[in-house]
């Protein structure tokens, strides 16, 4: 009996010992990175998620614990019993059957939805204007620095974010992204009310965003019946993580849930905030729509934009209009039918508004998934964390988007003929070339924001209108007041900045009072890439985004006379240049000071000429590029003459919209308007020198460029092998009319 007895002690004493191993084990394993499987019960198609995981392990741990302590209560009991044998052997109440027979299945794995690797994603954004354009690169660098799946974005836009996103996304070439487009004006016709009373064309709207923030409604209709679920995120989202992650909730939707929010975190919809204070119909706090999982498939057999439309229409019986746009339609539609919504988890959209309860969506920093910038204020906002939010923001506001264009490992990237023919190009070059980074960097292929800034110039009917054309970097910035004071028409500019650089520029534009104040000023950034400056692609840049029928090609660093602008609109029209392919050359002179008291009229003009305060511009070291305007003449002229090209001549001058573009193989100093003012010879437009314009060249330091031009044997060898290349591909253009050209080139 006794041997019986410390028979079942020892296996008592053994079954401890190794429940207590088992519970190191898994505290250990549980800490490695690739281990944390191994004692895991396995669930087929399902690869959990890091928390599940661990939130997995702990309740076991628990669990090991608890059986050790009841097995340690039957081993006291057991000791206490002493030698009549008879200790109750009876299961723990973790192991014995529930009552009613049932048992729990414990061990099963929690229900997951996994994405693969190389699954498509698809995100729906709704952007309006020059503004919301800007800050959605900003949300789409945080979501392509996370991501390690393909993208698909569906944009709704207006006519401006359109041109603007279509030619960032085109010039961007990011691998495994693809982009769709759909135009808003069409799907307004969707927001208008029908039936009982049509003298209420559309939802009337008091929120900023106006009729774009409602079209989150129509997004069933509004993108590709095949498309089944999308992620909707408003601009002003910035991701902390992997969306693919957001993504994967969509499979824990219930049958009947098919959309997906977070709970609002401030008292809006509580109707508190003040009094006589009405909100919208709301479940509790009701939900915010900065982030939404839209299950489409679902929506559209249920009848969405009906059941949204009825709604709308009974609330605005009373409530007249909608203060926060499509959220309070959405609010109202989840009041009445709860079972749509699947509560998501409020770190998928942490709300950094006034009063909000933004706090209690995280413990640790690193919790955080989206931050959302939902109020007026930005990143103005008060919370105790905001150094930490605007320092991620700031981030990815300033961040590379250069560094985005990698390949996603293991996934084929999606067809672009664009980037392979351009990866084709850069391949066929030759490396031993000596002129290799010249040829490089022509090919080379700039990210491109259009309309930086707010631009409300519309082109006015007049045929004689004329843009000032111009291109700068970063250390050119300080000409842009001055030369908004002399030009009062429309300027068009583009800007060679890298991303962080763009920031420092907006907020120089928008603290400056003769910047802000002007909407005729075109900002378009050229993002900086290569080691040359990439000079005629940021002329082009410029000149294609102008909407006059004319413009006046110059350079940042001259200042026109002021009323240049009325005097070449009245030049274009006393000459009949409509009629004739004619270009207008303006004078260039130049000033070694500073400091310059600015002549009012040509009379001034040729006083300070005299005085030697004022150069015929470049006459002591490049005379050839200017000297065919034949300056003697201009002094007395009083009507528009005509010269004939000569070498290496490079006038300023005001021409059709429709003029050849700049030949962009000619990067960084040299030859860069010679090539151009070459090929308008070529095309036979005639020259013409405006008797009573002119512009003046302010000083300023060297260029980079210019400096390894004088001192690089190399760099200039590459400039005239480049320019004999130019010489082959005028005369294949335009024939024996080129040959003039080359046998110019060989007398020098």
């Amino acid at each position: 009996m006794l041997r019986s007895w410390r028979m079942k002690l020892k296996l008592l004493l053994a079954t401890v010992t190794l429940a207590v191993l088992l519970s190191w084990l898994y505290l250990f394993v549980g800490s490695l990175e690739y281990g944390r499987f191994l004692l895991l019960p396995p669930c087929l198609g399902e690869q959990p998620s890091r928390d599940v995981e661990r939130e997995a392990l702990a309740s076991r741990v628990r669990r090991v614990e608890e059986e050790n302590q009841q097995l340690r209560l039957q081993l006291g009991q057991a000791q206490a019993e002493g030698s009549d044998g008879s200790p109750q052997w009876g299961a723990s109440a973790e192991d014995r059957d529930p009552p009613g027979g049932k048992r729990s299945n414990r061990t099963a794995c929690p229900k997951q939805w996994t994405v693969h690797k190389c699954e498509l994603l698809h995100v729906a954004i709704v952007c309006a204007g020059h503004n919301a354009s800007r800050d959605v690169v900003t949300l789409v660098k945080s979501i392509l620095f996370h991501r390690k799946n393909p993208l698909h974005f569906h944009f709704i836009t207006d006519s401006v974010a359109h041109q603007i996103l279509q030619t960032l996304f085109q010039s961007w070439m990011v691998p495994s992204v693809h982009v769709s487009f759909y135009n808003a004006d069409d799907l307004k016709a969707a927001l208008r009310r029908v039936a009982l009373q049509p003298e209420v064309s559309w939802i009337p709207n008091k929120h900023y965003s106006g009729i774009y923030g409602l079209m989150k409604l129509t997004l069933t209709k509004a993108l590709p019946s095949n498309l089944s679920k999308v992620i909707v995120l408003d601009t002003d989202i910035t991701f902390a993580t992997d969306i693919a992650e957001l993504w994967a909730v969509f499979g824990k939707f219930s049958e009947k849930q098919v959309i997906g929010l977070v709970e609002n975190q401030s008292d809006w919809y509580l109707g508190n905030l003040w009094k006589n204070h009405k909100p919208w119909p709301a479940l509790g706090r009701g939900f915010n729509t900065g982030v939404i999982l839209l299950l489409l498939d679902r929506l559209r057999r249920l009848g969405w934009e009906q059941m949204w439309r009825l709604t709308a229409e009974r609330e605005l019986m009373s409530m007249l209009s909608t203060s926060l746009a499509d959220q309070d339609i959405f609010n109202a539609v989840i009041k009445q039918d709860p079972s749509l919504v699947y509560r998501l988890p409020c770190f998928w959209n942490v709300q950094l508004s006034d009063h909000t309860r933004s706090e209690q969506c995280y413990t640790e920093l690193s919790d955080l998934k989206v931050i959302h910038w939902n109020s007026p204020k930005k990143l103005r906002v008060k919370n105790k964390h905001v150094e930490f939010f605007r320092n991620l923001y700031l981030t990815f506001l300033e961040y590379d988007g250069n560094l985005l264009r990698r390949e996603l490992f293991g996934c084929a990237s999606l067809p672009s003929p664009p980037r392979d023919q351009l990866q084709q190009a850069l391949e066929e070059l030759d490396e031993d070339d000596p002129c290799y980074d010249f040829r490089q960097q022509h090919l080379m292929q700039h990210r491109i924001h259009l309309f930086f800034l707010q631009y409300e110039f519309l082109a006015l009917p007049n045929p004689t209108d004329v843009t000032l054309v111009a291109q700068l970097s970063m250390d050119r910035l300080q000409m842009l007041e001055a030369i908004c004071k002399h030009w009062a028409g429309p300027i068009s500019l583009a800007l060679y900045m890298s991303d962080a650089e763009a920031q420092q520029f907006l907020r120089y534009a928008q603290a400056s009072e003769v910047l802000s104040a002007r909407r005729n000023v075109a900002y378009h950034i050229v993002y900086k890439e290569g080691q040359f400056y990439p000079i005629n692609l940021l002329r082009n840049v410029a000149l294609a985004n102008t909407q006059t029928p004319y413009v006046f090609l110059t350079d940042i660093d001259f200042l026109p006379m002021y009323g240049l602008y009325d005097y070449l609109r009245n030049s274009i029209q006393q000459l009949e240049l409509p009629q004739r392919k004619a270009a207008l050359i303006v004078p260039a002179f130049e000033t070694l000071h500073y400091r310059l008291t600015f002549p009012k009229s040509k009379a001034e003009l040729l006083s300070m000429l005299d005085m030697g305060s004022l150069y015929t511009f470049r006459y002591h070291v490049w005379p050839k590029g200017h000297a065919p305007t034949d300056y003697a003449k201009w002094r007395t002229a009083t009507v528009p003459y005509r010269v004939a090209w000569q070498p290496d001549f490079e006038p300023y001058v005001v021409v059709r919209r429709d003029c050849p573009r700049y030949d962009q193989r000619f990067v960084g100093f040299g030859w860069n308007k010679v090539s151009h003012i070459m090929e308008l010879d070529a095309q036979e437009y005639e020259l013409l020198v405006l008797p009573n314009a002119f512009m003046i060249h302010m000083p300023h330091a060297p260029s980079f460029d210019i400096s390894k031009f004088r001192l690089s044997a190399g760099y200039r060898g590459c400039l005239q092998t480049l320019r004999e290349e130019f010489h082959q591909d005028l005369s294949r253009r335009y024939g024996a009319a080129a040959l003039k050209y080359l046998t110019a080139e060989r007398s020098l």
